[in-house]
């Protein structure tokens, strides 16, 4: 894919968006100026008090800008800085980012979604973090405290583009008192998708239970591709890009698509859930009250889903009743790089404006946003896997779900390819998987998702296999 064609989905976004959407967002902002000496300095992120990532709008407006602030006029440094929130679609947001840096202008700080970052790099949008604050970026002691795989969701192409805001994991979640009543092991760490399946069979014998849901279709959207393509795609030892080539019709993917046959062709899943609109709220609600036994997910189940106190399906003897064990490789040694386990992670990225015109500052600011206190204030009395190791190791340990993904899924994670066509490319899988479910075989369905990536990616040139 060449560099016209790596940048069509950006640019159309921003052509199509055009003046509706300055009209809808207001004038791109150009708030890097500040008269008598003072610094003005601007913060967006997705997130509005009162709606959307409330949370981590009023931590940035009361706890990280008056800290900050005062810090500064410590060091006889007058800055303002002021938040810019948004409550909007992630597609709405990332176009009105996309139109002000095109603008030169925008704001000083800002979160990408971590999948954001190549296709922003290629359109030229967002800079390395070296060439816009200098080589003293290096200097700053938080980068002991992300680990090289954590950095990993910031870089793009050998450079690192910002600091990774956070990050998580996938696992397999399943329901003991089933296993048990299985006569299943409630200590379950399959070795195998072969194990996986295994189990399954043994909890069909369970009347009125869904054995194994693994995300399948279109209606679960990148679910699909998160929580079943992707880790399965890396535990047969398949990869998904290579550079900005993509992998097509591959022995790897077929044994995927031959996993999702093994599940919903033999009674293991439940293929209707894979077709409904709210399919995989009720795999939470039915794994939540006791009739699904394995489930594929990430750790936003654990905390968000199913927590007892403020979940959307509440267990509330989650901590007694919910195993979790690392998604195996398809059989020992076998997923990328030789490994046993895999799992997959994102998360979003704060990076600096190329044309911040107080770019010191600005990345004092993005560094205060990323400080321990700064984390551990944000968490409060919440467990969540942050990308600093120092507070994983002070908060974690409230939760040793936490703790697993952080100390065992994490290291044997993997990251999707920040490119611009990553999310055409993510929708064919997820037909792909949808035409198993539906009863055509995995070698069909594998050509036809090559087929459209040829539709996808204009032409065969660019594809593998």
């Amino acid at each position: 894919m060449g560099v016209i064609a790596r940048r069509t989905a950006l640019t159309a976004a921003v052509l199509g968006a055009g003046s509706a959407a300055l009209a809808g967002c207001g004038s791109p902002l150009d708030p890097r100026g500040g008269g008598g000496g003072e610094i003005a300095l601007t913060v967006a992120t997705n997130a509005i008090s009162g709606g959307k990532n409330a949370d981590e709008a009023e931590w940035i407006e009361r706890w990280v800008i008056p800290r900050f602030v005062a810090r500064q006029r410590e060091q006889g440094v007058d800055v303002r800085v002021d938040f810019l929130p948004s409550g909007v679609d992630d597609e709405q947001y990332k176009t009105k980012l996309a139109l002000d840096l095109k603008a030169h202008a925008g704001p000083d700080i800002m979160s990408l979604d971590g999948i954001w970052v190549g296709e922003f790099a290629q359109a030229e949008y967002i800079k390395p973090l070296r060439e816009v604050a200098g080589p003293d970026v290096a200097d700053w002691a938080g980068w002991r405290q992300i680990s090289a795989k954590v950095r990993a969701l910031a870089r793009f192409e050998g450079k690192l583009y910002g600091i990774p805001a956070g990050t998580d994991a996938r696992v397999l979640y399943f329901h003991k008192p089933l296993f048990r009543r299985a006569q299943l092991p409630v200590d379950w760490q399959p070795g195998s998708w072969q194990d996986i399946l295994d189990a399954a069979r043994k909890l069909k014998r369970l009347q009125g239970v869904i054995p194994l849901q693994i995300n399948a279709g279109t209606a679960m959207g990148e679910a699909t591709t998160m929580q079943g393509v992707l880790p399965l795609l890396f535990g047969a030892g398949g990869r998904l890009a290579k550079g900005d080539r993509w992998y097509g019709d591959t022995p790897e993917l077929r044994a995927v698509l031959g996993f999702y046959r093994d599940v919903y062709r033999s009674g293991l899943g439940d293929p209707k859930l894979q077709q409904e609109a709210k399919g995989r709220d009720k795999s939470f609600e039915r794994f939540a009250e006791g009739s699904l036994g394995i489930l594929a997910e990430g750790d936003y189940f654990w905390r968000d889903v199913i927590s007892p106190e403020t979940g959307i399906a509440p267990m509330k003897r989650r901590d007694n009743d919910v195993g979790y064990a690392l998604i195996p490789a398809r059989a020992r040694h076998e997923a990328t790089g030789g490994r046993d386990h895999v799992s997959l992670s994102g998360g979003a990225v704060h990076v600096l404006n190329p044309h911040t015109r107080h770019p010191r500052q600005a990345f004092e600011l993005l560094t205060a946003l990323h400080s321990a206190p700064a984390l551990k204030a944000r968490l409060g009395d919440a467990a969540m896997i942050t990308e600093r190791d120092d507070v994983n190791d002070a908060v974690l340990d409230k939760d040793p779900m936490l703790r697993f993904c952080a100390d065992k899924a994490l290291p044997v994670t993997t990251f999707r390819p920040p490119l611009a066509a990553y999310t055409a490319v993510s929708l064919a899988l997820q037909e792909a998987t949808a035409r198993v479910v539906a009863g055509k075989s995995p070698e069909s369905a594998a050509q036809a998702y090559r087929k459209e990536l040829e539709e996808v990616l204009g032409g065969s040139d660019h594809i593998i296999g």
